[in-house]
């Protein structure tokens, strides 16, 4: 499967619209992260996934996610991942479409970052007003290597 993604810093006044929604609480962390290639854990919620990652090309990137025992997950992160990071995601809709929200805690508490999946790597989409700049292409924004910071 391809996935698609864009991602954007977020205006902190997003947090009056937050404060109405229930969020989902994550932590995730990595087995693996060579050349781009990534493995992940996480939970979300009261469910846990193990995610495979592809080298992305642009904004694609091939990704395999699975759901797995939520207890396998828990012990795979208090185990096998040298590196993890938390946060509470929401789910926004705009326009018919879904954007991911996370604001981040530990030593990335006040980040806040916007996420929408797309069909097409060129497929249009409402921006809504609380976005400011698309960091799609800025490494430094991963998961994968915020972990690490």
């Amino acid at each position: 499967m391809i996935e698609i993604e864009r991602k954007f810093l977020v205006k902190d006044e997003i947090r009056e619209v937050l404060k109405y929604l229930e969020p989902k609480f994550i932590r995730q962390g990595y087995l693996m992260d060579e050349n781009g290639q990534t493995v992940r854990v996480r939970t979300k919620g009261d469910k846990g996934f193990l995610t495979i990652k592809g080298k992305a090309t642009g904004i694609s990137r091939t990704e395999f996610e699975y759901e797995i025992p939520f207890e396998d997950a828990i012990n795979l992160l208090d185990h096998f991942c040298k590196w993890e990071l938390s946060k509470d995601r929401y789910a926004i809709q705009v326009a018919g479409k879904t954007w991911d929200v996370d604001v981040f805690h530990g030593r990335h508490e006040g980040l806040i970052l916007a996420e929408i999946e797309l069909e097409d790597e060129n497929e249009a989409f409402e921006h809504p007003n609380w976005l400011l700049e698309e960091v799609s292409h800025n490494a430094r924004y991963y998961n994968s290597n915020l972990v690490k910071e």
